[in-house]
């Protein structure tokens, strides 16, 4: 028996956004609770095009499809500082992910 060991791909796409832009979205219902993926990054070193903040002084670019994580008031998912992005809300399908890009959210960007 073959084991398959490809990697499991997050279960978003990116379209455009009626918030801005371009957006991510559910592919198919995500649980609270879910891990919706892990984004990959490198060091920032001044602000700019999907550069999260995690400290005044540390910063990192979103380099895949996490980068279209649009801001909400009323976000359904998370970043947390080991770069995974959880859903804090049920998820529909084809609904946009958001995220709370409020700067009071602290180190553990759960806003």
């Amino acid at each position: 028996m073959k084991k398959n060991n490809a990697k499991k791909s997050p279960p978003v796409y990116v379209k455009e956004s009626a918030i801005h832009g371009k957006g991510l979205f559910a592919q198919r219902n995500i649980k609270k609770g879910e891990l919706i993926g892990q984004f990959k990054y490198k060091p920032a070193k001044k602000d700019g095009m999907y550069v999260l903040w995690v400290t005044e002084n540390k910063a990192y670019q979103v380099l895949d499809d996490f980068k279209y994580i649009n801001h909400s008031n009323k976000p359904n998912a998370a970043y947390y500082d080991d770069f995974t992005v959880m859903a804090i809300k049920n998820i529909k399908k084809d609904a946009e992910i958001t995220h709370c890009y409020d700067e009071e959210m602290g180190e553990d960007w759960t806003g």
